[in-house]
């Protein structure tokens, strides 16, 4: 099964054990149709969590009420786990004009395909698409001197990278 990651769970809240989710999803949301998800516990593997209540706090994060998790000290074990969704649960509920919607999108480079993306990172002044280039992980900035079109239809992002970057990964 595919997943994407929409952010973490950075704080508890309450004493109920509610959690506060940062998400990088480009919208408010309270997550609404959503039953369940995926909290990374340990690396790679993704734990089901079913979701009780879920309200938006503010654009870029949710209180979140999951079930089994009723105390402030279960809730603090999940504190900096990344959350993911199933593929689809995550294109029905991520922004369609947020980068984070590219996830799986090809990133096409002067023609060449060089796979999907498989992250986006966001940083201060710039986003970064993380993808595996030849075994590697590859970070590509994505701004607006690289930034060519994005083709929703195809999946694909083309972008025009300085000369010598890729060559950093191989």
């Amino acid at each position: 099964m595919n997943y994407n990651s929409i952010g973490k769970l950075v704080a508890v809240f309450g004493l109920k054990g509610e959690l506060v989710l940062q998400h990088n999803l480009g919208k408010k949301s309270a997550l609404k149709g959503l039953d369940v998800l995926f909290v990374e516990e340990i690396k790679g593997e993704m734990l089901p969590y079913f979701i009780q209540s879920a309200k938006a706090k503010s654009p870029t994060e949710i209180y979140l009420s999951l079930e089994g998790i009723n105390t402030p000290e279960k809730a603090a074990r999940l504190r900096q786990k990344e959350v993911w969704l199933r593929q689809e649960d995550f294109h029905q509920h991520a922004a369609a004009g947020s980068l984070i919607s590219l996830l799986g999108f090809h990133l096409i480079d002067a023609g060449n395909d060089l796979g999907p993306i498989e992250e986006i990172i966001e940083q201060p002044h710039q986003m970064l698409a993380r993808i595996s280039l030849e075994g590697k992980e590859a970070l590509i900035p994505l701004h607006e001197q690289t930034l060519e079109k994005i083709d929703k239809k195809k999946k694909q992002v083309w972008v025009t990278l300085p000369e010598g970057l890729l060559d950093v990964y191989r």
